[in-house]
């Protein structure tokens, strides 16, 4: 099935194919993803902007965003670069997170904005786990923000560790 989807992405446009990737990815491999509804604002060579809607299914008792909705934010933030990366080269790479660390500032009480500002590091990261074979780590950096309500002011910040191996590569 991933080899039909991947053939299709094939057919998309560079800028439409890692949003439809998200999506397919979020209704078929992780549920939850496609429940919460993360949307991809920026998805650069420098950083990677996804947002998530503060609504009923993702909002907590305060009206704010969801301590789970928060960390699945962070973990698609985390990833997408390199997912999109193993995708665009072919790879086959299996991709965890190891540890995950967070610093809440202020409640999420609007549309919450996570950024990476490491998509050249992930991606030269991936090339190189495609290469070594081995098990490496990176931690990754996630700031999540309300543009909304408090401009560019941090919300929570987080810390993943992308834990990644090669089961073979092209």
């Amino acid at each position: 099935m991933d080899a039909f989807v991947n053939r299709l992405l094939d057919l998309v446009p560079a800028k439409s194919r890692i949003g439809l990737w998200m999506w397919w990815f979020g209704h078929f491999k992780i549920p939850l993803v496609g429940h919460v509804g993360p949307r991809i604002v920026e998805a650069g060579d420098e950083r990677v902007v996804v947002v998530v809607p503060l609504r009923r299914r993702s909002r907590n008792h305060l009206g704010s965003l969801y301590f789970g909705a928060l960390a699945l934010a962070a973990d698609v933030t985390a990833a997408l670069p390199a997912l999109a990366r193993m995708q665009e080269r072919g790879y086959r790479i299996s991709l965890v997170f190891k540890d995950f660390s967070a610093q809440f500032l202020k409640r999420a009480d609007g549309d919450t904005h996570f950024t990476t500002d490491q998509v050249a590091e992930i991606r030269e990261f991936v090339d190189r786990v495609a290469v070594s074979g081995q098990r490496e780590n990176l931690p990754v950096r996630v700031v999540a923000t309300v543009p909304s309500r408090y401009g560019q002011e941090p919300v929570a910040s987080f810390v993943l560790t992308l834990s990644m191996k090669a089961s073979s590569s092209k």
